[in-house]
């Protein structure tokens, strides 16, 4: 049987997954208690011979009750997915925590360039790892992610962290997410930048502490070594 949501591999993913089982659940059984009543009413209020057939004009009390009572009761389930969303909105987009390791990510018609930081876990120092559409994460830390646009507006999403950041030109903009899963997983460019956006496609490997330094030590620039 096949899942309802790809692997949750980062630490906000559970949140985002349990806000949208939110929306649908209660969007749902709205949906499916008004089309009921619609259905009802189409069979209750049918054509039949002998039977005249009466106009509302929405002035009547017993009527409007129909109308203002469901729409208190949605408002309140409304009001509760507003509060719910903005809790998650401010642990993924307001909330920075510390971070533990930053790594750049580039984007351009069509992939994706990621610069990670050596042994001395800095940027923009000589033991830097520069990667094509493959970046490499270590479980568990916390990451910042500087993200950039080489040319046109496109979009870091990481499916399985629940991770969607548009990349600008001209800006640098600062997320971050935790791995929480090891694994190889896809990463994307979610918004059309071009003939070739179909086949902007990358992978990001959660790797444990031991793999994931093995791979730097084995990366690193021969003049930093």
């Amino acid at each position: 049987m096949g899942r309802l949501f790809p692997p949750e591999a980062s630490s906000f993913a559970g949140s985002i997954d349990g806000l949208i089982i939110l929306v649908t659940v209660l969007a749902g059984f709205w949906l499916l208690l008004s089309e009921g009543f619609f259905f009802w009413l189409v069979w209750r209020f049918r054509a039949r011979p002998g039977v005249r057939s009466q106009y509302l004009d929405g002035t009547e009390k017993h009527v409007k009750r129909w109308i203002t009572i469901p729409h208190g009761v949605v408002l309140v389930c409304d009001i509760f997915i507003i509060v719910a969303a903005i809790r998650v909105w401010v642990t993924v987009k307001q909330n920075l925590p510390a971070a533990e390791r930053t790594v750049r990510v580039v984007g351009q018609q069509w992939g994706w360039v990621f610069q990670h930081p050596g042994a001395d876990n800095s940027l923009d120092t000589a033991d830097d790892v520069f990667t094509t559409d493959d970046m490499y994460v270590e479980q568990g830390k916390v990451y910042h992610f500087q993200l950039q646009s080489r040319d046109v507006v496109h979009s870091f999403s990481v499916p399985v962290f629940r991770l969607k950041q548009d990349a600008v030109p001209g800006r640098t903009i600062t997320g971050w997410f935790e791995p929480t899963r090891t694994g190889t997983f896809d990463i994307q460019c979610a918004e059309i930048c071009g003939i070739g956006h179909g086949v902007m496609l990358g992978r990001i490997h959660v790797q444990d502490q031991a793999d994931h330094a093995a791979w730097i030590a084995a990366s690193a620039p021969t003049a930093a070594r």
